[in-house]
């Protein structure tokens, strides 16, 4: 009973597919809830082995299940495994390999559901008989499908057998027929699933009354205690923002430093790399467009770009591990169905937060087509990682002011907390405004399951949050920064009557950047800054320096001192922010929202949304202090 895109991947597999054997893995804690799993898959095939995972949790809430008893009850191989420890694992695969050479044939016990449903299966199942040559355990599978009329699977149905069954008119005889019998017995098309999953459960409380024993009814474990604290009304979201606010702060205290070293280790590299250029005679055009261009860029976005995020995402990946991730979304979903959408919104934005392209591709978990494009849509109002180091320079320079060391870098991450719940705000507004526009609907309810507090795995972490996300999404940024350095070379050393591109454009936009608090040169570094964020300060910097290659400044001071010069005051850097967070998403961003949604318009409006949200809010900001100005 499919309700996700993956959901009917799977089952078109195992239906269509002919797997040599299918694992079914459910958790041992909460035993009778996973065998509505069980049950459905042995409707479709006989070679399934039951997976009974996490025994070692079991055993901490006193949980004891006969394996054998339960093996014997659904007539498949049923094996017991703690998957964090490897050698519990052999014996799955020892059970695995006799199943696929039919050493062991399982012979599943069917569910008995209703007898006129029963009765209305079998004469359907016969004439299909007839009428079809399908796989022999399929008859059964087809014969409910087509009982619950769900129009989803009868079209799989079809494409995958190569059928139709509209054009044969005597199914089409049967199911009217069928179709009366069962109203006759009060079993019609809106409650026909609802007896099935009844039938389903009843059968799963049967089966763990007789194989489950709870030693200890009473055992109160350390998860309860720890629930009642991070999903309570009073201390969920402070608690939320609190440990986003460490992670943020270890994130910015911790970047510094290998990203200083990676400037100088590519620093080196290209004073040789000139070196080489001369000694070859190699056009000083040619070198500096290769060079101060393509190479600058490139490693500039890699010197930002990869020690945050090689901090961020395994500090994240250890919150996913400890379980702590669906908490906030338990904390998180009340707001987000008041918007008509999903809680499970709140954890691709936890993603984001790393970056807006695995954000986007984490809305796969979201089970609603329209809730998912709606959490697409809205992932990149939370700034990446790509975006923290200037907004954090902003804040350090005109918030923090003049506040050195430790209580700098504290009133630096609460500025850039502040600049985050603007962007969750913002979210939830435009979700609900989308919700009651574009996408119209109600939110979809989901089950959540909060797993239970572990151990961190910190080999797995390491490996899965460096090779997995942070290589992944480093790579992708790369793709787009060498062309984009090259553009950007190509625009601030040619001009028209010795003025260049860049110039020409920034001058261009500075009256409607004047709206918004901000200058030309601002406005242009963002839109040249469209490959990847990181590339906008040094941007801006270039064109302030008149240079025609991009500026490496690590000294926060000496950056103020350039862009005070340049006219900014505490409204241009208050609107930077709200335009550093609400503007459109980087290449790499796009790209991966073309590819999620399949669709230009939806890239299109996807890049047009949080552009008009913070050009309205830095033009607001900025009326608003014009205002108190004047007074």
């Amino acid at each position: 009973m499919s309700s996700s895109e993956e959901e009917e991947i799977a089952r078109d597999y195992i239906c269509f597919g002919n797997p040599d054997a299918t694992i079914v893995v459910v958790d041992a804690t909460c035993l009778e809830r996973n065998l509505n799993l069980v049950f459905q898959i042995m409707e479709i095939t006989d070679n399934v082995i039951v997976c009974v995972n996490l025994l070692d949790e079991a055993k901490k809430k006193h949980i004891k299940i006969d394996l054998n008893l339960l093996s014997d009850m659904l007539g498949v191989p049923v094996v017991g495994t703690i998957a964090r420890k490897k050698s519990s694992l052999n014996n799955l695969l020892d059970v695995t390999f006799k199943v696929c050479q039919k050493k062991i044939c399982p012979k599943p016990k069917k569910i008995n559901y209703n007898s006129v449903i029963e009765d209305c299966i079998t004469k359907l199942e016969i004439k299909l008989k007839e009428l079809y040559d399908f796989p022999s355990n399929l008859y059964r599978w087809i014969s409910l499908k087509l009982l619950e009329n769900e129009a989803d699977v009868i079209s799989s149905i079809e494409k995958h057998l190569d059928v139709n069954f509209s054009e044969n008119i005597e199914p089409e005889k049967i199911l009217e027929n069928l179709q009366n019998i069962l109203n006759n017995s009060n079993i019609t098309r809106t409650n026909f699933r609802d007896n099935i999953t009844s039938s389903i459960m009843k059968q799963a409380e049967n089966v763990c009354k007789k194989v489950c024993k709870f030693e200890d009814k009473s055992y109160s474990h350390r998860d309860k205690k720890i629930d009642k604290i991070l999903t309570s009304k009073t201390f969920g979201i402070p608690i939320m923002i609190l440990f986003l606010g460490i992670i943020f702060w270890i994130t910015i205290v911790g970047a510094n430093y290998p990203s200083q070293l990676l400037f100088s280790f590519f620093g080196y590299i290209q004073e040789n790399l000139i070196d080489f250029a001369n000694f070859i005679n190699c056009p000083t055009w040619l070198s500096d467009m290769l060079i101060l261009g393509v190479y600058r860029t490139l490693t500039w976005i890699i010197s930002v770009m990869l020690p945050p995020m090689a901090i961020f995402f395994p500090l994240f990946t250890i919150l996913e591990d400890l379980g702590y991730l669906p908490r906030i979304a338990f904390n998180m979903d009340g707001f987000f169905k008041k918007c008509c959408c999903s809680g499970k919104q709140m954890i691709t934005m936890c993603m984001g937060f790393g970056c807006n392209a695995a954000g986007v591709v984490g809305c796969r978990i979201i089970n609603s087509p329209r809730e998912k494009l709606i959490a697409i849509l809205t992932n990149s109002f939370v700034p990446c990682n790509g975006r923290f180091p200037f907004l954090i320079t902003i804040a350090t320079i005109f918030i923090a002011g003049s506040v050195q060391g430790f209580s700098g870098s504290i009133i630096s991450t609460i500025a850039v907390l502040l600049v985050i719940l603007l962007g969750i705000l913002i979210t939830l507004l435009i979700s609900k405004i989308l919700s009651k526009t574009l996408l119209k609907g109600m939110p979809s309810s989901f089950v959540l399951e909060l797993p239970p507090y572990r151990k961190p795995q910190f080999g797995k972490i390491l490996v899965r949050s460096i090779f997995d996300r942070t290589l992944f999404v480093l790579g992708r940024a790369i793709s787009v920064a060498a062309p984009a350095g090259l553009v950007i070379w190509i625009f601030a050393n040619v001009g028209i009557n010795g003025e260049s591109l860049l110039n020409i454009i920034a001058n261009f936009l500075n009256p409607f950047a004047s709206l918004m608090g901000l200058d030309g040169y601002i406005l242009t570094a963002f839109i040249f800054g469209i490959p990847a964020n990181e590339i906008v300060l040094p941007i801006i910097l270039m064109c302030y320096l008149g240079n025609g290659t991009l500026v490496n400044l690590d000294d926060t001071f000496a950056i103020g001192n350039i862009l005070v010069q340049n006219g900014w005051t505490i409204l241009t850097a208050i609107n930077v922010m709200i335009f550093t967070c609400l503007h459109f998403p980087c290449t790499t961003t796009l790209l991966t929202i073309k590819k999620e949604t399949g669709s230009l318009k939806w890239t299109v409006i996807s890049f047009l949304i949080p552009t008009v949200c913070g050009i309205v809010l830095c033009m607001f900001t900025t009326l608003i202090y014009n205002i108190f100005k004047f007074f």
